[in-house]
C-alpha cells in the first residue's frame, strides 16, 4: 500500500506540482470555464436535466485550486495557500452570482424544485465521504502522470459546481432552506477534497519539493501578469 505513494521519481512529482499550479492560476481562460460549467449546471438545475449538469462537471477547472490549496498546507506554504484560496473564493463567487442573475432571466416558478435541487439542498456525512474519495482519487491521479485521464471521471463524482449553482439559485428565488443547504454541501465538498488531498500529498513526501512550488507559482504569477499587461496594451 505504502509503495504506491513511494514510488514516484523527483521527476514525476516536480511535474505534478509544476502542472497543478499552473491548472490553479487565476487566468481569463480560468475563469471562462467556470462561466461556462456555472452558467451550464444552473441551466440543468433549472430544467431538472441530468446529462446537461453532468456536462458541466467536465468543463469546470474547480478542482485545481482545491487541490492546490490542500498541497500548500502540506507543504506550510502560505503565499501558495492565499494563491490558491484566493482563485477558489473567486470562483464561487462568480458562480454564485452568475446562477442568480441567470436564474432571474428564466421563468422559474418556485414552487416546482425538480429533483436535481433537492438532491444538492440536503447534505450529510455520505456526501462527505463522496467528496473525500474522489479528493483522494484526485490527488492521487494528479501526481501519477498514468492516470490522468480517470480525472474527468472524478470531476463528475465530487460534483462540486452544481451545488453552487443550486445557492445562486437559492438566492433569485429568496429561498434560505436552498441557499443553506447548498452552501453547506459546497462547504462538505470542499474539506473533504482538501483533507484527501493532504493526505495524499503528505504521503508522496510533496512537503520536501516546497521550493519547486514556489518557483512554479512566481513563474506563473509573472507570466499572468505580462499576459494581462500586454492585453492591456493592445486594448489602448
Amino acid at each position: 500500500m505504502i509503495s504506491m505513494f513511494n514510488h514516484l521519481s523527483q521527476k514525476d512529482k516536480r511535474e505534478a506540482i509544476e502542472d497543478l499550479i499552473h491548472d490553479s492560476t487565476p487566468r481569463p481562460s480560468f475563469f471562462a470555464l467556470v462561466i461556462l460549467s456555472v452558467l451550464m449546471a444552473t441551466f440543468g438545475l433549472l430544467i431538472d436535466n441530468a446529462s446537461v449538469i453532468i456536462g458541466s462537471m467536465l468543463i469546470a477547472p474547480i478542482l485545481s485550486p482545491i487541490l492546490s490549496l490542500a498541497m500548500g498546507i502540506v507543504m506550510s506554504d502560505s503565499m501558495l495557500v492565499v494563491r490558491s484560496g484566493v482563485t477558489l473564493i473567486k470562483s464561487l463567487v462568480i458562480g454564485v452570482v452568475l446562477a442568480a442573475v441567470a436564474t432571474l432571466f428564466v421563468s422559474v416558478d418556485n414552487r416546482v424544485i425538480g429533483g436535481e435541487i433537492l438532491s444538492r439542498m440536503e447534505p450529510s456525512l455520505i456526501f462527505f465521504a463522496i467528496a473525500f474519495i474522489a479528493g483522494f482519487a484526485a490527488a492521487f491521479a494528479r501526481v501519477n502522470p498514468d492516470l490522468s485521464e480517470t480525472l474527468p471521471g472524478i470531476a463528475i463524482s465530487v460534483a462540486l459546481i452544481p451545488p453552487v449553482g443550486v445557492v445562486g439559485i437559492g438566492i433569485a428565488l429568496l429561498d434560505w432552506s436552498m441557499i443553506s443547504g447548498a452552501a453547506m454541501l459546497v462547504a462538505v465538498n470542499i474539506v473533504g477534497i482538501i483533507f484527501a488531498g493532504m493526505l495524499v500529498f503528505s504521503m508522496m513526501n510533496l512537503y520536501v519539493n516546497r521550493d519547486v512550488a514556489v518557483r512554479a507559482a512566481q513563474t506563473e504569477d509573472r507570466a499572468l501578469a505580462q499576459e494581462i499587461k500586454a492585453s492591456g496594451q493592445k486594448n489602448q
